[in-house]
């Protein structure tokens, strides 16, 4: 990990996926808590915002590391609704052996100011329904009626600020 992290949250550190190792350590955490824990189908996981910089990729992926191991992981990727662009904030994975830890925080945390580095002030996610209340902490506030994505069900929440 050469790299300068983003944010320290002991003992998590969390860095851009900037190149192929990290993209690939991206991947496996991400298969395995949406593929193999939750039962999303692959072909719903993955998607055309998750290609390689130089072949058009539109998100930015962030890895949070406890020592060498990946522990979690998140993308953010500018959306137009309204009219307006967002940022929106996606794919948030903490491996299974590393929860609890307040990891799933520091990684919300990362993409927002990574995402206000980049000038978005106005936020949007889709989360699963029964983290409507953690999401809620940063002051994401539900929008619409509940929906089911891969079998969950989720809700939009926003955030301008």
């Amino acid at each position: 990990m050469a790299e300068t992290s983003l944010a320290m949250h002991p003992p998590l550190a969390i860095l851009p996926v900037t190149d192929a190792a990290l993209w690939e350590a991206a991947r496996a955490l991400r298969h395995r808590v949406f593929v193999e824990e939750q039962a999303c189908p692959p072909e719903e996981e993955w998607d055309a915002y998750d290609w390689p910089t130089d072949q058009g990729r539109t998100c930015r992926h962030l890895l949070g590391f406890e020592g060498e191991r990946p522990a979690a992981v998140c993308r953010w990727r500018p959306v137009e609704a309204a009219g307006e662009t967002w940022a929106k904030l996606e794919r948030f994975a903490v491996a299974p052996e590393a929860r609890g830890h307040g990891y799933g925080r520091a990684m919300v945390e990362a993409a927002l100011a990574d995402a206000r580095r980049e000038g978005h002030t106005r936020f949007m996610l889709y989360a699963q329904d029964h983290l409507r209340g953690f999401y809620g902490t940063w002051g994401f506030q539900a929008s619409g009626d509940v929906f089911w994505d891969v079998g969950i069900p989720h809700v939009k929440m926003t955030l301008e600020g």
